[in-house]
C-alpha cells in the first residue's frame, strides 16, 4: 500500500500563514480555499488533499500556527505572571495577531470553529487562572487576592499594550515582548 508523497513542511507553514493573513485581512466572510491557495502559492487541490473544508484548514493553521497561552511555572509568581504576559504579546503583537482579534469576534459564529475556540479559551483560562492560585499557595500573594481581578489586569493590559502600539513600533515590540512584558508585571508588583 502507498503511503503517497510526503507533505512538505514548508507548504504546511506557507498555507497556515497564508490562512491566518487572509482571516486576519479578510475575516470569515472573505476566507475562501482559492485565496488562501494563491497567497500561499501553491494549486487549489493542494489544500484540498489536505483539507476537506475552508473550517478545516482554518482551525489547523489557528491550533499550528496562533501563539498559545499555557500553563508556566518558573518557581515564583512574579515569573510566572511575565511568562503569562509575554504569551498574550506573542499572540496579540505578533504576526498572527490580525488573525487572533478576528477569532475573538467571530469565533461563536463559525461552524466548526466555534467548538473548537470554545475549548481553547477554556483551556487558556484554566492555565492561567492555575499560575495565580500556585502563586497564592506558594504565599506570594495574599489568599484573599482576586484571581480573575489579577488576570484582567495583567492579561488586559498585555493586550492593550498590544493593540495601542503604534504601527511604526510594533515590530519592536514583537522582537521582544518578553521585555514588555516584565515591565508591565514589574509596575503592577510595585504597586
Amino acid at each position: 500500500m502507498s503511503t503517497g508523497r510526503p507533505r512538505d513542511p514548508e507548504v504546511d507553514r506557507r498555507i497556515a500563514r497564508a490562512a491566518l493573513d487572509l482571516f486576519g485581512d479578510a475575516g470569515w466572510a472573505g476566507f475562501a480555499m482559492e485565496t488562501v491557495a494563491r497567497r500561499a502559492g501553491v494549486g487549489k487541490a493542494s489544500l484540498y488533499l489536505r483539507w476537506n473544508s475552508k473550517q478545516a484548514l482554518l482551525t489547523d493553521a489557528l491550533t499550528s500556527s496562533l501563539p498559545h497561552v499555557s500553563d508556566v511555572d518558573t518557581g515564583t509568581l512574579h515569573g510566572d505572571l511575565v511568562e503569562l504576559a509575554t504569551q498574550i504579546l506573542d499572540v496579540y503583537a505578533g504576526p498572527a495577531s490580525r488573525a487572533a482579534l478576528r477569532l475573538q469576534l467571530e469565533a461563536a459564529t463559525i461552524p466548526g470553529i466555534a467548538e473548537h475556540y470554545a475549548a481553547l479559551r477554556e483551556a487558556q483560562i484554566q492555565a492561567a487562572r492555575a499560575i495565580v492560585r500556585r502563586g497564592i499557595g506558594r504565599g506570594d500573594l495574599p489568599a484573599t487576592t482576586s484571581v480573575t481581578l489579577l488576570l484582567n489586569t495583567v492579561i488586559g493590559g498585555a493586550m492593550m499594550h498590544a493593540l495601542t502600539t503604534p504601527p511604526d513600533k510594533r515590530a519592536a515590540l514583537a522582537e521582544d515582548t518578553g521585555l514588555e512584558a516584565r515591565r508591565l508585571v514589574d509596575f503592577l508588583w510595585s504597586r
